[in-house]
């Protein structure tokens, strides 16, 4: 006598009816009668599974086989799984099998041995946490270009952005560089004049960067090399010079440094656009010797003015000399200005004598 067990599959799944390890029949949603000896297995239509290895055997009966289809993924590889056209799972390597029934469901298989992640797949995707093991996220700012290095051969330059890599076993590798115009500060250089002077000197160079390729990729560390640059013209400068001649045309420095260095920061990939002298520090001995020249010669200077004033006025006395000699109104006049010149500095006045003092005084202001 066959005994019979009742069994119900819920919506949205189908059971897989076997006896003794053999596919017997598949059955969907609802109640079903089966023998008990029979066993069944409900599997969800939706997304992927892996089949039992009891139940691998069921591929070789034809009808199963028929009912599924089979997804396999690589070590390299990944699988985007989709919903009705939304994101909703991230599939490793494996061996996946889905049912034929389900017609929601949808796979994107990705090259993990390729560099480049393919631009249809929406940029929120790749920053879930379940993706970002498997991604490579690279920032250049607005103000920068990027030399992109794979593998250590230069690929391309880039420009601002975010740019994201799968995660593999390729080596990336960015070199940045400012696209803004800079300042090299090239401090504290000592150097010795041509005539053994010694001196430090602080000096300011502006300069952009204009052939990124030949900076980033041609150059190693342009920047550095760019200071050993200025570095040297500067030396050359300075060395050709004595430092009275040094002072004397620190401001032409620029215009040298502009003309013997623009060629070798071309080579760079660097335009050199000014520069100038910022500071020129003596030693201290140096300081007071030449503070001593420096008071000698505003001495000298304060000398000859003084002698050329003595020499006008002693022109004005004799000119003045010679017209009261002509007039004696004038000079009466002269002196009475002495008198009263005089007068302006005595607060009072003691006389004593014979009186005729008094009359002297007089004769002086009435005469």
């Amino acid at each position: 006598m066959c005994v019979m067990k009742r069994v119900k599959i819920k919506e949205g799944n189908v059971g897989v009816v076997s006896k003794n390890g053999k596919f017997v029949a598949l059955v969907k949603a609802g109640s079903h009668w089966i023998k008990s000896s029979q066993t069944i297995q409900a599997y969800d239509l939706q997304g992927l599974f892996f089949l039992s290895k009891e139940h691998r055997i069921f591929m070789e009966n034809d009808l199963f086989k028929a009912a599924l289809n089979s997804l396999r993924i690589k070590d390299n590889e990944l699988a985007l799984g989709y919903e009705d056209g939304i994101f909703s799972s991230l599939v490793t390597a494996g061996n996946y099998f889905f049912w034929k029934e389900n017609t929601q469901s949808e796979f994107k298989i990705m090259d993990l041995a390729g560099l480049e992640i393919d631009e249809s797949i929406d940029a929120s995707i790749l920053t879930r946490p379940e993706m970002l093991k498997h991604v490579r996220v690279f920032k250049v700012e607005s103000f920068e270009k990027a030399a992109l290095f794979v593998n250590g051969h230069f690929e391309r330059l880039l420009n601002g952005g975010t740019y994201k890599f799968w995660q593999n076993d390729q080596t990336i590798e960015m070199l940045k560089a400012d696209t803004r115009l800079q300042t090299l500060e090239v401090l504290g250089q000592e150097i010795l004049t041509n005539d053994k002077a010694a001196l430090r000197i602080n000096f300011n160079v502006k300069y952009q960067v204009v052939n990124f390729e030949k900076a980033l990729v041609e150059n190693k560390e342009f920047t550095k090399q760019l200071y050993i640059l200025i570095q040297m013209a500067i030396r050359d400068y300075v060395g050709a010079l004595s430092l009275d001649e040094l002072m004397e045309n620190k401001n032409k420095i620029s215009e040298f440094i502009l003309n013997s260095a623009a060629e070798k920061a071309n080579a760079l990939g660097v335009k050199i656009l000014d520069s100038g002298i910022k500071d020129i520090i003596l030693p201290g001995d140096m300081k007071e010797i030449l503070n001593r020249v420096l008071i000698a010669q505003k001495q000298a200077q304060a000398n000859v003015i003084g002698r050329r004033e003595e020499t006008a006025a002693t022109r004005s006395l004799i000119n003045t000399a010679k017209l009261m000699e002509d007039s004696p109104m004038l000079f009466k006049l002269k002196e009475m200005e002495y008198v009263e010149r005089i007068a302006e500095k005595i607060g009072e006045i003691s006389l004593s004598g014979n009186g005729k003092m008094m009359e002297q005084l007089k004769e002086i202001f009435t005469k």
